[in-house]
């Protein structure tokens, strides 16, 4: 550590400011902080007070408290010293308690709170409570992640309590993250009995819904200063009940509506839904759509929401349309749907259409680039092509085999997937299983998916296991978690005896094993790594 301080103190501020912002702000403070004043003007500065996470979050989303030894200098040591600094802190659940009173914040406007128990959410958002009571009045932005636990799975209405709560008791409140997961206890749901609850301060608004009715109503008038809202709902249909699907939406600004299921309510409902924004400078749009009539294409847009909002300057979308209107003769190619968006400004639109004989229905799937969610689904050997730094899960679907080739414009297309299902029954056509050195065909390119942690393949032809698991074809990643028909698997690797797959095979760190009801002894030497389950 002397030998350390002295390179620290040898660098200039402008240098050692550079190579601080590089680290998270509880690192630079937990390490700099009372090691002399040069170093502690430096730690000061706003930069790497203003806003604290005082957790630990991993890649796979799970989030952890503060190791104790770090967690009592701050409480004990640091925040005290820079208490007035402070505007944000992203807590979670089980030192937020600790971390609150460890001193007062008196600048302090925002919280992130993280994995807060539907029980303690209610408790903490009333007026009771001494958080509320501190922070009533002071705190102008909050998101928040809410957990179920089993015993209140089925109490659908205390998200919307717990909402009801938030913004009755922060009489400021401007901006409000609530639940931002698309975990199932985390969605917002009224249950056809709507609360009373309104803000004319609320500005910005991100929420997952159950159902459009719940959509409807945050916008019946309630949140009348509303300027932007993002919106992912569950479920997009009919419904019974009567809500206000007309009233002009003047203030919103930005209107941002994601669907991971298919609804066939895109004319009905969310059509008139966009017509009321016609003051809207941006639009996101993210759905699955199944029409009786044509596809969604260019002069669809066009006519049902870029002419209505003259004031638009941002359309971003991501929308797949499906449709048993077409038959192979009256189907259109790529290059009608992509002559549709000619007159599009500032976007590269790109398209892809496909026909499914056997399942007598066409697709058509149309988007923003560059692409910027972190999903692919559905891709076909139709598939355009591009990269994809953003993506982390695909699917891969066809009534067409996929041949080595696409596997590895995949590879070259998603760089940075972790999870990958693959839905294909058709046998692949060009079959190059293992080559001998008398061969004179082409050695095969060996893909790679580096970062690769899920594979799922129960749908798959049997060809699709010898392309993920022979070491001629892939190099699989080592803690892969394999999803795969046992019967096949057993198969492909010649009752676990072939020697082609089995490298691929030691890197599996879990098999789930489906339609079995049991397995071989020596199955656990062929996976030496893996923890083996059986479906």
């Amino acid at each position: 550590m002397e030998y350390s301080r002295v390179q620290l103190n040898d660098l200039s501020d402008e240098i050692l400011m550079i190579i601080l912002k590089k680290l998270s702000n509880v690192q630079v403070l937990y390490s700099l902080i009372g090691v002399n004043k040069r170093l502690n003007k430096i730690v000061y500065d706003s930069i790497f007070t203003n806003c604290l996470t005082l957790m630990v979050s991993f890649l796979n989303h799970c989030i952890f408290p503060l190791s104790e030894p770090i967690l009592d200098r701050f409480c004990l040591q640091i925040l005290p010293k820079i208490h007035n600094k402070i505007e944000w802190l992203d807590l979670e659940a089980f030192s937020m308690e600790r971390i609150l009173r460890a001193t007062n914040y008196p600048n302090l406007y925002g919280f992130s709170l993280y994995n807060i128990q539907q029980e303690i959410a209610m408790h903490l958002f009333n007026d009771e409570c001494p958080f509320t009571r501190t922070f009533k009045n002071q705190i102008l932005s909050l998101a928040i992640s809410i957990n179920a636990n089993e015993e209140q799975s089925s109490r659908k209405d205390i998200n919307a309590r717990i909402f009801m709560r938030i913004i009755n008791t922060f009489s400021y409140l401007r901006f409000l993250n609530f639940c931002p997961s698309l975990n199932w206890c985390q969605e917002l749901s009224f249950d056809n009995s709507f609360p009373i609850v309104f803000s004319s301060t609320l500005l910005k608004l991100y929420v997952c819904l159950h159902h459009f009715t719940d959509c409807l109503y945050l916008l019946d008038g309630r949140f009348n200063q509303l300027r932007i809202l993002y919106v992912t709902i569950n479920i997009i249909s009919s419904s019974n009940l009567i809500i206000n699907n007309q009233l002009k939406l003047p203030n919103l600004r930005s209107f941002s509506l994601y669907c991971h299921r298919k609804t066939g309510a895109y004319d009905e409902l969310i059509v008139p839904l966009l017509h009321r924004m016609s003051d809207l400078e941006e639009l996101d749009l993210c759905l699955i759509v199944s029409r009786k009539k044509i596809f969604i294409d260019g002069n669809d847009l066009k006519t049902n929401i870029i002419n209505n909002m003259t004031l638009l300057n941002k359309f971003t979308f991501n929308i797949r349309s499906l449709s048993r209107f077409y038959n192979q003769i009256n189907f259109p190619s790529n290059k009608d749907i992509q002559h549709t968006f000619d007159g599009f400004k500032d976007n590269q639109i790109i398209s892809c259409i496909d026909y499914f004989q056997k399942r007598n229905y066409g697709q058509c799937h149309m988007y923003s680039y560059p692409y910027k969610l972190k999903y692919y689904d559905n891709i076909t050997n139709n598939f355009p092509g591009g990269i994809f730094k953003c993506v982390r899960t695909i699917s891969l679907f066809d009534e067409r085999p996929f041949e080595h080739e696409f596997f590895l414009q995949i590879s070259q297309s998603f760089p940075l997937i972790e999870k990958l299902t693959l839905i294909n029954k058709k046998p692949q056509i060009n079959k190059f299983n293992e080559q001998s050195k008398d061969d004179n065909r082409p050695l095969l390119i060996v893909i790679q998916y580096p970062h690769l942690f899920e594979l799922n393949l129960i749908k798959t032809h049997e060809d699709y296991l010898e392309q993920f698991l022979l070491d001629t074809k892939m190099c699989l990643p080592n803690s892969i978690f394999l999803h795969i028909n046992y019967q096949l698997l057993k198969e492909v690797t010649h009752n676990f005896t072939r020697n082609s797959t089995r490298n691929n095979c030691a890197k599996i760190r879990v098999i789930f094993l489906y339609n079995t009801l049991g397995f071989p002894e020596h199955l656990k030497d062929y996976f030496p790594h893996a923890k083996i389950c059986s479906l």
